[in-house]
């Protein structure tokens, strides 16, 4: 079983003094680095401005990785490997795209990679105290308890498929953006995922 994941070591962002009058909020929105600026000042040898990027698009990277971890401990150690390998890689970056796109088509693939390494210990998880089909149907966290164990014993890519598209409701559209298969690929992905998940969990119940 799987310990729910928080984003609560994500700390919060500092909020700025509320502006005395529109001119200062106009003024401090022109302030404002855009992410292209920033970029630019990183691969300029600007580490602070790379420290700013994070700030800004950690919440989007942790809030992807969290349905993949299975603790704090791994949420941090999967963000931080986003982000270093976004460092690494910020040379590629063409700008076809925002930045936030690209960040998360990098966590996703992270996030993949981590299901594939990670495949045997999710695999030797039980159910910890979960007595199959002697739980009230309308168990909700009985229910969420045993989705969670059926989804550790999809194929990796099976899951990242569902998660995107069942759990971080994407269109297929986005589905394919981020994790690099075409369209129709991740629809006959899809297809398969929700058989397999289905066979998993009638199985279960025959236990």
């Amino acid at each position: 079983m799987q310990t729910p994941v928080s984003t609560a070591c994500c700390n919060e962002l500092p909020i700025a003094s509320r502006p005395i009058n529109n001119c200062g909020a106009m003024s401090a929105q022109i302030d404002e680095p855009t992410d292209q600026r920033l970029i630019e000042s990183t691969l300029g040898g600007d580490d602070e401005a790379f420290a700013m990027l994070v700030a800004r698009h950690k919440r989007k990277v942790f809030g992807i990785a969290a349905r993949f971890a299975r603790n704090d401990a791994e949420l941090q150690d999967i963000c931080q490997e986003i982000f270093v390998k976004a460092y690494q890689k910020l040379k590629s970056f063409r700008g076809e795209a925002p930045f936030e796109h690209w960040v998360s088509r990098i966590a996703v693939r992270s996030c993949y990679d981590f299901l594939r390494a990670t495949r045997h210990d999710r695999e030797n998880v039980p159910l910890d105290g979960i007595e199959l089909g002697t739980q009230p149907s309308g168990n909700a966290e009985h229910a969420r308890e045993l989705l969670q164990w059926a989804m550790a014993r999809l194929k990796d890519d099976e899951r990242l498929v569902i998660t995107l598209l069942e759990f971080e409701e994407r269109s297929v559209r986005e589905t394919a953006a981020l994790t690099g298969w075409s369209e129709s690929n991740v629809k006959v992905r899809a297809f398969r995922a929700r058989q397999a998940l289905k066979k998993i969990l009638e199985t279960s119940h025959e236990r």
